[in-house]
């Protein structure tokens, strides 16, 4: 592990964009290969067939018939529990990381860091200076963050602008509400202990976790706990249209 970190260490010293880069593309393709394994592991097998009343012999062979399709059914599907990774869903999401979080998150912290110190003129490690980095980091990175990730996510896998549109909104103010308590915590010790060349690593290896989260939500479609956080805005908004009328 010793000569794994000095030899990451000389790559982001001779190369540090190129080094941001590869590493965020690895860590986001096997966060999503563990995303896909929460997936798999939690899916609920389908439910036994409902039988039809008829006459009592047609009702018998109707039942033996549809109880024998469905063991057949459950066996394949036994077959088949076996994880399985879609590599092309890896694939797309590594490439997030590797031409989104690797390049911009590079430019992002190191330029944060200049703005911070020379513009603002806070004193490195002090309480405002922190505070003004995760301050910064929230409102700014993090949004636009999830909101390239979903549209994009969207596109890549063949979704057209409707559909891109639909699901940002079912899934950008889930995911922001439940990344917003998560993430300033993880940052306030990264702007405090970590060297900034050094802070995007930091923060990849929590995508590890991010990246699963992500691919998550974003499978999860129109599960009913994404209500909780669309639901109040929704209501604010027919109230307006009521109030207008």
């Amino acid at each position: 592990m010793i000569k794994l970190w000095r030899w990451y260490q000389r790559c982001l010293t001779v190369h540090p964009v190129k080094t941001q880069v590869i590493s965020s593309g690895f860590l986001w393709g096997f966060g999503d290969v563990t995303a896909q394994y929460i997936t798999h592991s939690t899916a609920k097998p389908p439910p036994p067939p409902l039988l039809r009343l008829s006459t009592p012999t047609l009702f018998l062979q109707q039942s033996r018939c549809e109880l024998s399709a469905w063991r057949d059914k459950d066996k394949e599907a036994d077959k088949d529990a076996e994880f399985k990774v879609n590599w092309k869903r890896v694939a797309i999401t590594s490439m997030f990381g590797l031409g989104f979080v690797g390049p911009v998150g590079h430019f992002w912290y190191e330029g944060l860091d200049k703005f911070i110190k020379l513009k603002l003129r806070y004193v490195p490690k002090s309480t405002r200076f922190v505070a003004a980095k995760v301050a910064m980091d929230g409102l700014i990175f993090g949004p636009i963050d999830l909101l390239v990730f979903f549209t994009y996510m969207g596109y890549a896998t063949g979704k057209n602008t409707s559909e891109v549109k639909e699901g940002l909104k079912r899934d950008f103010l889930p995911a922001l509400a439940l990344e917003g308590g998560a993430w300033p915590l993880l940052q306030i010790a990264n702007f405090r202990y970590v060297p900034v060349q050094y802070q995007l690593l930091y923060v990849n290896i929590f995508c590890l976790i991010d990246s699963a989260f992500l691919s998550w939500v974003d499978q999860q479609k129109d599960a009913a706990w994404k209500q909780w956080f669309t639901t109040p805005f929704l209501t604010l908004k027919e109230r307006g249209g009521t109030d207008g009328v």
